[in-house]
C-alpha cells in the first residue's frame, strides 16, 4: 500500500504540476523521470538492498536522497493546495486571473517544496535539545520525589544517524547525570554487522540505576534475536514483557516493558501487559515502556501510573500531526492524561532515514522529574 500511495502521488504531480509547465516536452519528460526515481526511492531500496528501511549508501547520498524525497512529498502537498486555490478563484469568476497566476503558483510550489524540504532535513539531523518535563504521579512515595530519568526514543541509528551523531547524543544525555535512562525502542536501522560501530557509543550512557530499554518495530525488521544480545552487551537491560525494580532511597520504582506489535510477524512474542506486570506490587509506582502509544486506556486500567512511548516521531510535520494521531489512537506528541495515568509520547531523538524531516516538531532528549500530585 505504501508504494501504491506514492505512485498515486507521483501521477498527480505529473499531471497537475509537470505537464502544465511552459517548457519543452523534452524538459518535462526529464523532470518527470527525475521525480519518478525520487518517488520510488524506497522501492529501489528494496530492489537493491532487500529492504526499504536502511539502504547502505554513503552519508552524503542518503542525505541528498532524503531531501529529494521530502521535497517530492511537499511538492505533492503544495500542488494539491495550489489546485484548491485555483478552483476557488475559478468559482468566484476569476478565470482571467488564473491565466496570470497559474505558472507562478507552480513555480512557487516547487521553490517552497525544495526550501522547506531542505530546512526540514537540516532540523531532523541535529543533535536534539533537552526537553524537561515534570511528571506528577498520584501516590508517589516521598523518596521518589525529585527522581530524574531520561527517555531516549526512536534513535534510528543508521547511515543518516551514524556514530558521531550517536556519540553526541550520549554526551548530551550524560551531562544530565540522571538517576535512570530508558530507551523506548527503534534503536537502529540496519543489521548488526552494518551498525555495530555506530551503536558502540551507547555503551557509554551513564546513570545511577543504569539503562533500561525495549525493542521497537525496527529491531524486529532486522532480526531482534541478533540485536538483543548486542544491545544487552552495551549495558542496556532489555525488557521483553518483563519488569525491573529500581530501589531508590528505600523506595521501589517498577519499570515494566512490553514488546512491539510487529514482533508476532517475525516469530517473537507480542506485547503482553499481564506478563510484564507479573509480580508487581499494587503499591509500587509503575512506569510502562511501550514503543507505541496505543493501548494506553487498557494500560491505565491495569494500574500503570505512567506510560512512555515513541513511534510517532511527533508527526514530523506539525500540520500532519492530526493524521498521525488518528493512526495512533489519538496520540501523537508529548503529554496526555489518560484517566489517572500519564502518557508521554516522545517526538523521538532521531527518526527513520526514509522520511527525515522535521517542521515544527523538534526531536528531543527528554528529562523527567517525578513529583507527587499536589
Amino acid at each position: 500500500m505504501f508504494h501504491m500511495y506514492l505512485t498515486i502521488a507521483y501521477l498527480y504531480v505529473l499531471v497537475r504540476f509537470v505537464y502544465p509547465l511552459p517548457l519543452s516536452w523534452m524538459s518535462r519528460v526529464l523532470i518527470g523521470l527525475v521525480l519518478l526515481v525520487v518517488s520510488k526511492y524506497h522501492l529501489l531500496s528494496v530492489l537493491f538492498y532487500g529492504n526499504m528501511w536502511s539502504p547502505e549508501l554513503p552519508y552524503a547520498v542518503v542525505l541528498i536522497l532524503g531531501w529529494l524525497f521530502c521535497s517530492f512529498v511537499l511538492l505533492f502537498v503544495f500542488t494539491l493546495v495550489t489546485d484548491v486555490i485555483r478552483l476557488f478563484v475559478r468559482l468566484i469568476g476569476g478565470r482571467d486571473a488564473l491565466n496570470n497566476i497559474g505558472v507562478r503558483l507552480r513555480i512557487g510550489a516547487a521553490v517552497a517544496a525544495a526550501s522547506f524540504g531542505g530546512f526540514g532535513v537540516y532540523q531532523a539531523i541535529q543533535v536534539p535539545e533537552v526537553h524537561r518535563v515534570e511528571l506528577a504521579i498520584d501516590g508517589l512515595p516521598a523518596e521518589l520525589d525529585g527522581f530524574r530519568f531520561v527517555q531516549l526514543s526512536d534513535l534510528h541509528i543508521s547511515r543518516l544517524f551514524p556514530e558521531p551523531w550517536v556519540r553526541a547524543v550520549v554526551e548530551r544525555t550524560n551531562t544530565l547525570s540522571a538517576d535512570l535512562i530508558v530507551i523506548t525502542g527503534d534503536f537502529i536501522d540496519g543489521s548488526t554487522e552494518a551498525r555495530r560501530a555506530d551503536v558502540t557509543p551507547l555503551s557509554h550512557l551513564r546513570a545511577q540505576h543504569g539503562v533500561i530499554g525495549i525493542p521497537g518495530n525496527h529491531e524486529y525488521y532486522f532480526d531482534y534475536a541478533k540485536w538483543e544480545p548486542v544491545l544487552e552487551g552495551l549495558g542496556i537491560r532489555m525488557l521483553t514483557n518483563e519488569n525491573e525494580v529500581v530501589e531508590h532511597k528505600s523506595a521501589e520504582l517498577t519499570i515494566a516493558g512490553v514488546t512491539d506489535a510487529a514482533a508476532t510477524n517475525y516469530g517473537f512474542a507480542g506485547p503482553d501487559l499481564k506478563k510484564a506486570l507479573e509480580g508487581v506490587s499494587p503499591s509500587s509506582t509503575t512506569i510502562l515502556l511501550s514503543h507505541r502509544p496505543e493501548g494506553a486506556v487498557i494500560n491505565e486500567a491495569a494500574g500503570v501510573d505512567a506510560q512512555l512511548s515513541g513511534h510517532t516521531h511527533g508527526g514530523m510535520i506539525k500540520a500532519l500531526s492530526v493524521f498521525v494521531a488518528n493512526a495512533n489512537e489519538g496520540f501523537a506528541s508529548r503529554g496526555y492524561d489518560v484517566g489517572k495515568m500519564k502518557l508521554y509520547v516522545s517526538n523521538g531523538t532521531g527518526l527513520w532515514m526514509g522520511f527525515p524531516i522535521r517542521l515544527g516538531v523538534p526531536s528531543e532528549i527528554t528529562e523527567f522529574t517525578l513529583r507527587p500530585v499536589r
